[in-house]
């Protein structure tokens, strides 16, 4: 039997971490899991680390992680790495084949990079390292001759789409999004949108950070600027088109006018099972399409007035340098804002916006610069939300 392929997941107890995991149980004869890391949550990764002999464990926060090793909920001779040095330890493992980068934020960057300058392969779903610093992870990614395996449905379409035809005869990508729970919402409507609303999506079970991000489309935003870095596709050359019924994860045409779309229930164990196995299949662990069943395909084009988060991305991916960074960090703060109700739904553009005029843009040379960047364009949304009392939630 050929050996298995080692995994390494960081946010193991997140919704990405749960996908994972039901993809692992079906395919024990293929995939191992060697690390698991998590932000608090150790009950969570000690049941993990119980059902899958899980040998290597880390926490960011480093009280969470000194509480684990102190408990019995974990088997002797398990080893704890702890703090953003314990992520980059066990992102590196030096019997890891794979690392599932699924933390949300910037928290997995280094440990990516981390696991990257070690020859490991990484599957990717924290969206905002490429929209951090694609020309660095993506740099580092080619010169180690690794592969980047996107495990949004999107990317992941469009990776599989991909391999019907050569770089030069590609036209463009088209993204799909749901378009959320607003996407027929009035902007009178939109005025009075509550975060208990907002993170009710119609189509997909995701975190509270995606889920918002979906409803604002700025989620689609960050997969735009993403798609750019995996794919060295320009900005003109990427669509985004309306699909409530997320069954076409996306689509490549060529130029001669053939368009490939890739399709499957909107699990996120479709597009994850096929970045861990790649270039192997093996039989889903979600039932498929059923094609004996009446289904439908709407496609609209997506309204930049209503939802200017798109038009906001796409601007930042054009301009370039630390741009998209202002973008994500700004939206990172206005969402939280807004699920604290110190601002209205349509109040996160508006942060998003005037960050992007207020703080300077240029090209960076190193890592160090892009993350001073990124905290100053927080502190930017930050005094921006303090400073606005009428975008105060009505």
């Amino acid at each position: 039997m050929p050996a298995k392929k080692r995994i390494v997941l960081l946010g193991a107890t997140g919704s990405i971490g749960d996908n994972t995991l039901e993809v692992l149980r079906g395919n024990q004869d293929h995939l191992e899991l060697v690390g698991i890391a998590a932000h608090t949550r150790f009950e969570k990764l000690a049941q993990i680390a119980q059902e899958f002999e899980v040998p290597h464990v880390a926490l960011y926060d480093e009280a969470a992680c000194e509480q684990a090793a102190k408990s019995d909920l974990f088997a002797t001779g398990t080893q704890f790495h702890s703090g953003l040095n314990g992520l980059m330890e066990i992102a590196s493992l030096p019997d890891a084949d794979m690392l599932v980068s699924a933390i949300v934020g910037t928290t997995g960057l280094q440990p990516t990079l981390a696991a990257i300058e070690e020859g490991k392969d990484i599957a990717l779903a924290n969206k905002e390292l490429l929209v951090l610093a694609g020309k660095f992870v993506t740099e580092r990614a080619q010169a180690k001759g690794i592969t980047l395996l996107p495990l949004d449905s999107e990317h992941n379409a469009i990776f599989q789409c991909l391999h019907s035809g050569k770089a030069q005869e590609i036209d463009r990508l088209i993204l799909t999004a749901s378009g959320g729970m607003f996407r027929e919402h009035t902007l009178e409507a939109m005025q009075n949108i509550t975060p208990e609303e907002a993170l009710k999506h119609p189509n997909w079970n995701m975190g509270p950070k995606v889920t918002l991000d979906c409803s604002t489309l700025a989620n689609k935003g960050l997969e735009l600027i993403e798609a750019h870095w995996l794919f060295n596709i320009p900005s003109e050359r990427i669509e985004v088109v309306i699909h409530p019924q997320s069954i076409i994860h996306s689509m490549v045409r060529f130029i001669d006018g053939s368009v490939l779309a890739q399709l499957s229930p909107p699990v996120m164990t479709f597009a994850i099972q096929n970045s861990l196995l790649y270039p192997k299949r093996t039989p889903a662990v979600n039932p498929p399409l059923d094609f004996s069943q009446a289904m439908r395909f709407d496609f609209s084009p997506p309204d930049l007035t209503g939802f200017p988060c798109l038009r906001l991305a796409r601007e930042a991916l054009e301009a370039g340098g630390t741009a998209p960074a202002v973008f994500n960090a700004a939206n990172e703060i206005a969402v939280e804002a807004f699920l604290k109700k110190n601002i209205p739904f349509l109040g996160i553009p508006r942060i998003i916006e005037a960050t992007l005029a207020k703080v300077r843009h240029f090209d960076p040379q190193n890592l160090i610069e892009i993350l001073a960047l990124e905290n100053e364009a927080r502190q930017t949304a930050t005094e921006i939300v303090s400073q606005s009392p009428q975008l105060s939630y009505a």
